[in-house]
């Protein structure tokens, strides 16, 4: 389990995750820390993907964060749904699954078995801030 931090700052008028029944949703999450971001640009097909290993996973930690926000005492992240990665991709990138791969680790590092999910990932042309990435997850809460 990862130490529990500040819910993530929300950059417009959402919050970070909302909560129906048993189902958390988060709102996309980019590579912020202490609310700036710590990476910027267009993901570069040239560009090893260890490159944006860094900002892939803080991006899914961020949105881990916020839905650990949502839990309520004694409940867990009993599964990860669904997890949808955003790349902000140059023409000609096509290694998404391999750099949603950093956020899938990420994740099976801190949930083990919680976190085998269905997972699409999008090259899109921006993301907000000029983020590299943007992470949305669904959750499933157990007791």
């Amino acid at each position: 389990m990862i130490e529990i931090k500040a819910n993530p700052i929300p950059q417009g008028k959402y919050v970070p995750a909302t909560r129906f029944g048993n189902i958390i949703v988060t709102a996309g999450m980019t590579p912020r820390k202490n609310g700036q971001l710590i990476q910027t640009g267009r993901v570069e097909k040239d560009t090893p993907l260890e490159n944006y290993k860094d900002a892939v996973r803080q991006a899914a930690e961020n949105a881990l964060t916020a839905a650990y926000h949502k839990l309520l005492a004694g409940e867990h992240i009993e599964c990860v749904m669904s997890m949808t990665v955003y790349i902000n991709a140059e023409d000609g990138f096509t290694a998404h699954a391999k750099l949603a791969d950093f956020a899938s680790d990420f994740l099976n590092e801190v949930l083990g078995d919680a976190s085998p999910m269905a997972r699409v990932s999008i090259g899109v042309s921006t993301l907000p801030g000029n983020a590299p990435v943007e992470i949305q997850l669904m959750c499933g809460v157990g007791q």
